[in-house]
């Protein structure tokens, strides 16, 4: 009996050593599908983890989704949403102050566009994001496709996530831009960062884009991505626990602090200091007000008509 026990003990002990402890998952998603089919097609001949989200006005669009989808990629949309910064915007970016159905009508035709997609992330946002009452109605839209939401976090306060409560939406986070800078020294710098926040809080999503610099630089490094990391989808991180760090904001456009009707309007300001008012004086202009109201008056000549008739 004790000769079994060493044996599975050392078996148990030899596996440990040699079987990779999956301690991070890591999810990729390159964005702007649909423009640069060139740099796409080698993004598509990477692992099959690596997801991209398309653009659905892009010239390619439907080409790239369907090739993606064909190769084992899983496909997003990729929604251009307003930015709080003045810029070019794509055709039908949604804006907050659009009516619910108009939101409808346009995640609808990126969805018809776009097909095999399973989920929607945000192409800028900064505004439409950080608004309340606009990601309500998209998490609406949302819901009828059976879309999940990837919070491309262009702004520290999105509202995705409060939005989503009460809903069958569920989101997640990006939490690394791969390529803010197209040096490719950055990018690996973006990419290590990526791995280590996968391994230290158990996943991670890093976003980039179909840049050349970014699809060499990917080429070099997921071969030797470590082995405690493993590539995932998106969607295989949607039950991963997630944390909504936004601040509720004013959520419907135009509701804002009432106007103060006095602003604007001069304070008036004496020449010189006020006089101070005694206890006696006080006393004295108390009686005087008293003597001259109607009320008293109309004691003291009830009074001095009974002072007659006595």
């Amino acid at each position: 009996m004790l000769q079994f026990r060493r044996i599975v003990l050392s078996v148990a002990s030899a596996l440990a050593l040699v079987a990779p402890v999956y301690a991070g998952k890591l999810a990729i998603v390159i964005d702007d599908f649909g423009y640069r089919p060139h740099y796409e097609n080698q993004v598509l001949a990477m692992p099959a983890a690596i997801s991209v989200a398309v653009l659905p006005n892009a010239p390619h669009a439907r080409e790239m989704a369907t090739k993606a989808h064909n190769s084992g990629h899983q496909v997003l949309i990729h929604l251009p949403m307003a930015p709080i910064s003045k810029q070019p915007l794509e055709k039908d970016t949604l804006r907050p102050e659009m009516s619910s159905d108009e939101i409808d009508r346009i995640i609808r035709d990126a969805y018809n566009k776009v097909p095999y997609a399973v989920g929607l992330n945000n192409h800028m946002g900064s505004a439409m994001t950080s608004s309340l009452y606009g990601m309500l109605k998209v998490m609406q839209a949302l819901e009828r496709y059976n879309l999940y939401f990837l919070d491309s976090m262009t702004i520290g306060n999105s509202q995705a996530m409060r939005a989503a409560q009460g809903t069958g939406v569920k989101v997640i986070k990006r939490k690394v831009f791969l390529d803010d800078t197209q040096n490719e020294a950055d990018i690996r710098v973006q990419f290590n960062r990526a791995v280590q926040l996968a391994r230290r809080n158990g996943s991670a999503i890093a976003i980039g884009h179909p840049h050349p610099s970014t699809v060499r630089v990917l080429q070099q490094m997921l071969p030797t991505l470590p082995s405690d990391i493993t590539l995932v989808r998106p969607s295989d991180l949607l039950n991963e626990p997630q944390v909504d760090t936004s601040t509720p904001n004013q959520g419907k456009p135009g509701l804002s602090t009432p106007r103060n009707p006095f602003r604007g309007v001069k304070r008036c300001v004496p020449k010189h200091a006020p006089e101070p008012v005694y206890a006696t004086r006080f006393f004295s202009v108390i009686g005087e007000s008293m003597s001259q109201s109607t009320l008293v008056q109309y004691f003291q000549h009830q009074w001095q008509g009974w002072g007659k008739k006595a």
